[in-house]
């Protein structure tokens, strides 16, 4: 008895931390999500449609490119960390990614610099300078660097410090001078050496940081081969994430205008504000399931996997509604040339959201160890993306040319059909799945009652940003108060309120009143 009421304490301390850690990344998650869509605006309003599209294909590519060099290490590192407990090991897990991605990243930059001429050539316009794409290959150590700090203060279960070196520094710091730079007048050049100079910094301070949090000089045990072998699966995994972003713009380059992609890439940032709720759970999820999995607290795992889902749902829903409504009203904010990506948006956010419905499955494939299988579902999903997109752009057969419609119909197929596949791996291999009565309930009833009224509303007005920005709130308040009208919060419902009403200041007895008592 008394280890089972230690167990149960404990999956509450586990499941209070986790969340947390996500009300505290969600917080620091909108302001990165808002400068990344300030600097986008900023740029999009001050260079146009077709410059802007150049500098995110020359950032796409320089992405792409961080991707292979990082080799998986970005979460193979922190889930080794994790189930180390020794120093040497916990140093040696960290050196063992950070000088493999060293090499790497060294073979990935001489590559690119032979080959800007030919880059340029397939990707950019014949008017666009190749120093545009040099400085963005500058960039990549640094950006690198900057990813696997941030990987080794991961692996130390802590948030604060990942906040200042990587949405604070990095985020604003780009955001300020990118405004500097276009209010003085310098072009799309200027843009790579705002990119340039932040994650320079960037990477200085979370260095220091993660110095300060475990001290990198010391005794260390390399894990070569274990680690390769766990982390070489996450590097389709990850390529198919980041392609699954950047892909549609590299293939837009190719067979479009670079205004067609300038375009692609103001309803993007937009419809990526879902994945920062998502990723918002994700900072602590895969550590804190890599340390119940060697703890063999399945149950666990199962109860926090649920209700993660559950709120992941609930906190996402209205900026879904938002983005999905008043898709035109948003993208007026770049500028009336930026319209025509409203329905690209919309079905952007659409596959983004029915992805996060599925809960964190691939973090938790990974923290099992089922990297294989992450291998496979992203195998699949990454080719599934590449003949969508060209089909979907273009056009074949009895398929009509989309532009980019086609390629936000294509990414949202190929993420919708990704973590589908992962879940059900993960389902079939542990049991472990978001359903629940109170989910599905929550699922089929809140896109249910506020879809209607919105896209009624949304036929009638056109709202201006501050009412946009207040809709969200809005119908958050109104999604809450569906699931304790209609019986669908339950006991554990407590942590997330007892965090919020800590962070209001004030209680909110309308909310608590409706939740079950633990049976």
């Amino acid at each position: 008895m008394a280890d089972e009421e230690a167990t149960a304490e404990g999956g509450t301390e586990d499941l209070s931390a986790l969340l947390s850690s996500a009300s505290l990344m969600l917080f620091v998650g909108s302001l990165g999500s808002v400068s990344r869509l300030l600097e986008r605006v900023v740029m999009g309003r001050f260079l146009g449609p077709g410059a802007f599209g150049e500098v995110q294909i020359a950032f796409s590519i320089m992405t792409v490119s961080a991707t292979i060099a990082l080799l998986g290490f970005r979460e193979g590192v922190p889930r080794f960390m994790t189930r180390f407990e020794s120093a040497s090991d916990v140093r040696g897990a960290w050196i063992t990614g950070t000088g493999l991605t060293v090499v790497l990243t060294a073979i990935v930059m001489v590559a690119l610099v032979l080959n800007v001429e030919r880059l340029v050539d397939r990707f950019l316009e014949p008017s666009t300078p190749p120093e545009l794409l040099v400085v963005f290959i500058a960039t990549l150590p640094f950006f690198i660097g900057l990813e696997i700090a941030v990987a080794g203060i991961r692996g130390r279960e802590n948030t604060i410090y990942r906040t200042y070196s990587r949405d604070l520094i990095y985020n604003v710091l780009r955001l300020a001078l990118i405004a500097v730079l276009l209010v003085a007048g310098y072009g799309i050049i200027a843009m790579g050496v705002a990119y340039l100079a932040s994650a320079l910094v960037a990477f200085i301070v979370a260095l220091w940081l993660f110095n300060r949090l475990f001290p990198i000089r010391g005794a260390f045990e390399t894990r070569t081969r274990e680690m390769l072998v766990f982390s070489f699966p996450l590097v389709l995994s990850s390529m198919v994430s980041i392609l699954l972003a950047q892909i549609d713009t590299l293939m837009i380059a190719n067979f479009l205008p670079a205004s067609q992609a300038g375009i692609y890439n103001a309803a993007w940032p937009l419809a990526r504000s879902v994945g920062v709720i998502v990723s918002s759970f994700g900072f602590l999820f895969l550590p804190l399931m890599s340390r119940l999995d060697a703890g063999g607290r399945y149950e666990e795992i199962n109860r926090m996997y649920k209700l993660t889902s559950k709120w992941v749902f609930v906190i996402t829903f209205p900026a879904l509604l938002t983005l999905v409504a008043f898709a035109d009203d948003l993208l007026l904010v770049f500028g009336p040339g930026y319209t025509p990506g409203a329905a690209a948006l919309a079905i952007l956010a659409l596959g983004s959201f029915t992805s996060a419905s599925f809960g964190r499955c691939q973090d938790a494939l990974s923290a099992f160890g089922y990297t294989r299988y992450i291998f496979g579902v992203n195998a699949i999903a990454g080719v599934l993306n590449v003949l969508l997109n060209a089909v979907l752009i273009t056009g074949y057969g009895a398929v009509p040319d989309l532009g980019i419609t086609g390629a936000a119909l294509a990414t949202a197929i190929s993420t919708v059909a990704l973590n589908g596949s992962a879940l059900a791996v993960l389902w079939y291999k542990s049991g472990v799945n978001p359903l629940s009565r109170w989910t599905v309930r929550t699922f089929i009833l809140l896109p249910a009652l506020l879809f209607p009224p919105s896209l009624l509303l949304a036929r009638q007005v056109t709202l201006s940003l501050p009412a946009l920005i207040a809709f969200v709130p809005i119908a958050g308040i109104a999604s809450i108060a569906i699931l304790a009208l209609t019986g669908s919060l339950q006991p554990e419902d407590e942590i997330p309120l007892d965090l919020i009403e800590d962070n209001l200041g004030v209680p909110i007895p309308f909310i608590r009143r409706y939740i079950p008592e633990e049976e």
